[in-house]
C-alpha cells in the first residue's frame, strides 16, 4: 500500500491536514458531480430545522429542499445511492494513507454530500468534528487521530471567499474556543485562518480536531465537495445501524470497515480487533 512521504507525515502531524492535488480524473468529477444533482431529487437524510431535532440531526425528507443543482444541499448516507459510493469508501491512494494515518483498526463512519451555493449570504463557520464530547479530546502531533475526514473536491474553489475549506493550521492541538458572552465565537476570518485554494478532483484529509468550516461563498458559482469519514474502531459510526444495509455489495474490506466483523456481536467486540484486522485492511487476505 501507498505510505505518506516524509513532508506529507510532517505536514498532517503539524498542521492536520494534507492536501492532494487532482485525486479524480475529470471524467470522475463530472460523474459525482451528476450523481449530487441526481440524488438532490430523491428521499434522503437532510438537516431539517422544522423538526426541531437535536444539534447534528438529520431528518428522512422526500427530497432536498432547494432543487435549483445549484442550491444548498447537505444530504448524508450516500452509500445506498450507488456502487460507486459505496467504492470510495477504499478509493485506492486515498484509503493507504488513511491506514497509514490512522493505523488499521478503523471503520467507515459518515458519508456527506454538500452543496454552498453561490452569492448566499451565509457567512461560513467554524468547528470541529463529532459532537460536544469530542470536541473536548484531542491528541498529541505523534498520536493517530481519532476521527479524520476525506473532502472531494468537484468544483474550483481557487480563488479567496468562494465557499472554501477553511482551516487553522495546527489547531488540531489545542482546545476550540467555546462562544460564550464574553468570548465570541471562531469565524473563518478569525486571526489565523487559511482558506484552501483546491481544484475540482482535489482532496484534503484532515483531523476531526481541526478547526475547520466553509467561508462564505462571493463567486458565482456553487461549491459542490463529498465527504467521507474514518474513526478509530471502538468508536461508532455515524450514518448507519450496526452493519451498513449496503453491505452486501461491498468487498470483504468494505464489509469490515462498515462494521462487519466476521462474526456476531459479542462483548470485546470492536474494542478488540479481529486477528485478520490488519491483514484485511492492507488486503492481504
Amino acid at each position: 500500500m501507498q505510505t505518506l512521504t516524509a513532508e506529507q507525515r510532517q505536514q498532517i502531524e503539524v498542521n492536520g491536514y494534507l492536501h492532494l492535488p487532482q485525486v479524480f480524473e475529470p471524467e470522475e468529477v463530472a460523474f459525482f458531480s451528476d450523481e449530487i444533482d441526481r440524488i438532490r431529487k430523491v428521499p434522503g437524510f437532510e438537516p431539517d430545522p422544522a423538526q426541531h431535532l437535536p444539534i447534528g440531526h438529520y431528518s428522512w425528507i422526500d427530497g432536498a429542499k432547494d432543487q435549483d443543482p445549484g442550491g444548498f444541499m447537505d444530504r448524508r448516507d450516500l452509500l445506498p445511492y450507488g456502487k460507486p459510493f459505496v467504492d470510495l469508501i477504499d478509493r485506492e491512494g486515498i484509503f493507504d494513507l488513511i491506514v497509514d494515518i490512522m493505523g488499521p483498526y478503523v471503520l467507515f463512519s459518515m458519508s456527506q454530500a454538500i452543496v454552498r451555493q453561490a452569492g448566499s449570504k451565509f457567512p461560513g463557520y467554524t468547528h470541529t468534528d463529532g459532537g460536544e464530547a469530542l470536541r473536548e479530546i484531542r491528541v498529541t502531533e505523534t498520536s493517530r487521530p481519532l476521527a479524520m475526514k476525506a473532502m472531494y473536491f468537484l468544483s474550483d474553489v481557487d480563488q479567496p471567499d468562494s465557499g472554501n475549506l477553511t482551516v487553522f493550521p495546527g489547531s488540531h492541538m489545542r482546545p476550540i474556543p467555546i462562544s460564550t458572552m464574553d468570548a465570541p465565537a471562531v469565524t473563518p476570518y478569525s486571526p489565523g485562518a487559511a482558506q484552501i485554494m483546491a481544484r475540482a478532483g482535489d482532496c484534503v484529509l484532515f483531523s476531526h480536531a481541526l478547526w475547520h468550516g466553509p467561508c462564505r461563498n462571493d463567486s458565482s458559482n456553487s461549491r459542490k465537495v463529498l465527504l467521507y469519514n474514518y474513526c478509530q474502531m471502538f468508536m461508532r459510526w455515524y450514518d448507519f445501524e450496526l452493519v451498513s444495509k449496503v453491505a452486501a455489495q461491498a468487498t470483504p474490506r468494505q464489509r469490515r470497515l462498515l462494521g462487519d466483523l466476521g462474526y456476531d456481536f459479542m462483548p470485546g467486540s470492536y474494542f478488540y480487533g479481529p486477528k485478520d484486522q490488519a491483514d484485511v485492511m492492507h488486503q492481504r487476505s
